[in-house]
This record gives C-alpha cells, sequence and structure tokens, in this order.
C-alpha cells in the first residue's frame, strides 16, 4: 500500500491559507456571540432582547484566533531564550 501523495499539496495548501488569514487578521468574531459582544436572549412574548455582556470575549466581540495565539506564544518563548 503506498500513501496518497495527492492530498499532501491540499493540505499545505489549507495549512498556508490558515497561516495568511492569521497574519493579516489576528481576531475573529467569538463564537460564543457571533461578533455581538453581547448574547441575545428571548422574553416570555418571544422578542429578543439584549443579554449580559459574553464571558468568554469580555464584551469585545472579538477573539485571538488559535493560530495566532500559537504563533504569539512561540515568538515569546523564543524572545525570552535568545535574551
Amino acid at each position: 500500500m503506498t500513501p496518497d501523495l495527492t492530498a499532501i499539496p491540499g493540505l499545505l495548501f489549507i495549512a498556508l491559507s490558515y497561516a495568511a488569514l492569521c497574519a493579516l487578521s489576528p481576531f475573529g468574531n467569538c463564537r460564543n456571540c457571533r461578533g455581538l459582544g453581547f448574547q441575545l436572549t428571548t422574553t416570555r412574548r418571544g422578542k429578543l432582547k439584549r443579554g449580559k455582556h459574553c464571558r468568554r470575549c469580555e464584551g469585545h466581540g472579538k477573539r485571538l484566533r488559535a493560530g495566532r495565539w500559537i504563533y504569539n506564544h512561540a515568538a515569546r518563548i523564543h524572545r525570552d531564550g535568545t535574551r
């Protein structure tokens, strides 16, 4: 059985695209509040109303992407190790 080498360029393309996205736009919308900064709640009559601040993003609506967090962490380790 030989490995399927056609998947490697596709995975490489996806990884490089995500790295470019993290470099150009390090913040993404919060998944919990969908970028609003607060969670929508409903009243007993079914109307939407503004809820409390989102605890995950602290009311900002934006969160640091996982790839950018990994890059920042690696850069911090490198910077601290070369001082």
